[in-house]
């Protein structure tokens, strides 16, 4: 990175980090998200957009970087996701690009919405905003206080499966508000308790793994069976952690009080679906990095590796760093 490059971003960026990012090179900023329809580029789309605009640097969210895209003379790619699943790894290595990729940029963000879904679950918040707008404040005869009461979350048991940016996010959080937390990661040596230790135990579960063939799946008609009566299901990570029929039935059944959801296989749901009929079930639409914060935080994470890059210093969040080892040893040795 010698001289001042060309930099297609697709991303949204703002922040502190984008002030940096015109520090380091002539900007095109065209985001996918601000476009109406929604705008995600195919790789043979980015690769003619990449061209067209003359950039070294391209710096996306949710674009597809594969194939033709490594064709063109990039310095680098950078995916503002936590994990670069839109992004040919691969291919990108084996073309000499470095990939970026900006870790925990929505761990606050996602951690919030965990909690918001829980006490919305627990209290019954979604509903009792439906009965005062319906003018039904003593629906069928009753008192909120009736329809409405709840066990209070302090003093109560979380556990939290998958301790990474985002449970420990989480932990803190819940610690805050009373409860006593538990953890299991087999990966952290810092988690407290097994699965299924941790199912026996608590009376929240909230999950926070990535999906792996190890994950999927994870939370089937066995494990709800193990957890206790009345638990309340949080997962603001990906819906192919749990089996949602056997989600369903441990709702029908009792087993599980309540759910607070961020995610479908599919990214949506039929109205029709079973989920939609319990009262005591929230849903929304993967929001959970929605926030302007989780922006910036990516924003300022790959612009501070693009300065490393720039220095000649190992970025710290680089997907392949070999590609660094490759290009100094394949480097002409200057002369004396």
């Amino acid at each position: 990175m010698d001289s001042r490059p060309r930099a297609l971003v697709t991303a949204p960026v703002r922040g502190p980090g984008l002030e940096l990012l015109h520090e380091l090179a002539d900007l095109v900023i065209d985001p996918w998200i601000d476009q109406q329809p929604i705008r995600i580029y195919n790789s043979e789309q980015l690769a003619e957009r990449v061209k067209a605009e003359g950039a070294t640097l391209l710096i996306v969210e949710a674009d597809s970087c594969k194939g033709a895209v490594f064709e063109q003379p990039l310095l680098a790619v950078a995916s503002t996701r936590g994990d670069p699943t839109n992004v040919d790894v691969a291919a990108a290595t084996a073309a000499g690009v470095p990939v970026l990729r900006a870790p925990a940029r929505n761990a606050d963000a996602v951690a919030e919405l965990a909690v918001a879904l829980l006490l919305a679950v627990n209290r019954g918040v979604v509903r009792a905003d439906a009965d005062v707008r319906a003018g039904e404040t003593y629906r069928d005869g009753t008192i909120p206080y009736q329809r409405f009461r709840a066990w209070q979350l302090a003093g109560r048991t979380a556990g939290i499966v998958g301790l990474g940016a985002v449970g420990r996010a989480l932990a803190w959080r819940l610690e805050g508000l009373g409860m006593h937390v538990v953890s299991s990661d087999p990966y952290a040596p810092d988690a407290t308790h097994s699965l299924d230790q941790l199912l026996e135990i608590s009376d929240v579960v909230s999950m926070h793994a990535p999906v792996t063939p190890e994950t999927e799946a994870m939370i089937g008609a066995e494990q709800f069976a193990a957890m206790r009566d009345g638990v309340i299901f949080v997962n603001t990570a990906r819906a192919q952690l749990h089996d949602t029929d056997a989600l369903v039935a441990a709702l029908a059944s009792g087993k599980v009080g309540g759910a607070g959801l961020d995610h479908f296989v599919g990214e949506n749901i039929a109205t029709d679906h079973p989920l939609t009929t319990f009262p005591n079930v929230v849903l929304a639409p993967h929001i959970g990095g929605a926030t302007y914060d989780t922006e910036a935080n990516g924003t300022q994470t790959i612009a501070d590796d693009l300065v490393r890059l720039r220095a000649g210093v190992t970025p710290r969040h680089i997907v392949n760093p070999e590609v660094l080892n490759h290009a100094s040893s394949s480097a002409p040795a200057s002369g004396r």
